[in-house]
């Protein structure tokens, strides 16, 4: 029976590398792909593949497309596809980059290196602005529902959808901020995690509250910060068995229905966005049968 890649499901872990590729031009990717499915576990390698790797094997994935642009008033949401994600989970920051290494000399010369972001936990899965990320995730048979794709037939059960952006933090301009400021912007208390009731429409906790939207928007996220020379901020993750929740929490985000935008954008912007198909696991190894291979 085929499977969810388990690193989709299980807890964050301590250090983490996000690997974009692009497709090299008039590349086969069927190979590379095959070769790659011997080397992702699931768990410690996650794999995403976009929807222009999809397109030149000539299949078609219901429900997977390219990353949408969004914009509010003073708010850009950009669109960056890429052919190839992988999500490299572990404990060692060598074993990261020796994994890198080997996953790209795997899928040369079809798939090109693109973006590498290092990512890490802080503290109790905490963002870098002091505030715990992911309070209301979905959790055990409920985060199962939401992720994972399910009675879609073979190949396609046990897959997920996954939305993965890099937001960059201005944390000058949020420690300028009064401690009230804070909590209102975030919608929660930095001193005990609790949601402010009377906090403005504005506060993202508000904005996103996944139980208010008809249908509901639930999502399972996997956000990590991330920090290097050119700044820092964090890699949101979210999953999902299909795009439409993220859609929904990202239109109200921007104020598209309503005119209010997520005070998260007083202090953070996306610098990219892309959507990826994962494919589930079959025997041990990515099941890549929805895709002919």
């Amino acid at each position: 029976m085929s499977t969810v890649q388990a690193g989709i499901l299980a807890v964050v872990p301590r250090l983490a590398r996000y690997l974009v590729f692009s497709l090299t031009p008039s590349s086969e990717p069927r190979a590379a792909l095959l070769r790659l499915g011997d080397h992702a576990d699931g768990e410690y390698t996650v794999i995403g593949i976009g929807q222009s790797t999809v397109l030149a094997l000539g299949r078609t994935i219901e429900g997977l497309r390219v990353f949408p642009c969004y914009s509010g008033a003073g708010i850009d949401v950009p669109s960056t596809p890429g052919a190839l994600w992988c999500w490299l989970r572990g404990e060692d920051r060598g074993e990261l980059t020796h994994r890198t290494r080997l996953i790209a000399r795997t899928v040369s010369p079809a798939f090109q290196l693109e973006k590498v972001i290092d990512a890490f936990q802080y503290g109790p899965s905490l963002d870098l602005t002091g505030y715990e990320d992911g309070t209301e995730n979905p959790t055990g048979k409920q985060a199962y529902a939401v992720a994972v794709l399910q009675k879609s037939g073979e190949g396609l059960d046990g897959s997920s959808f996954v939305a993965v952006q890099q937001w960059v933090h201005d944390l000058t301009r949020f420690e300028s901020m009064s401690g009230l400021e804070q909590d209102h912007t975030i919608g929660r208390r930095k001193s005990d995690n609790q949601e402010i009731h009377d906090a403005p429409m504005s506060g993202h906790v508000k904005r996103t509250a996944q139980e208010t939207f008809e249908p509901p928007a639930f999502v399972v996220r996997r956000s990590m910060p991330w920090a290097d020379e050119t700044g820092e901020g964090l890699v949101f993750v979210a999953f999902g068995e299909s795009f439409r929740p993220f859609e929904a929490l990202l239109r109200r985000m921007v104020g598209a229905d309503d005119c209010i935008a997520d005070a998260l954008f007083t202090f953070t912007r996306p610098i990219s966005g892309n959507y990826f198909w994962c494919p589930p696991m079959h025997k041990g190894k990515l099941d890549l049968r929805a895709l002919a291979l």
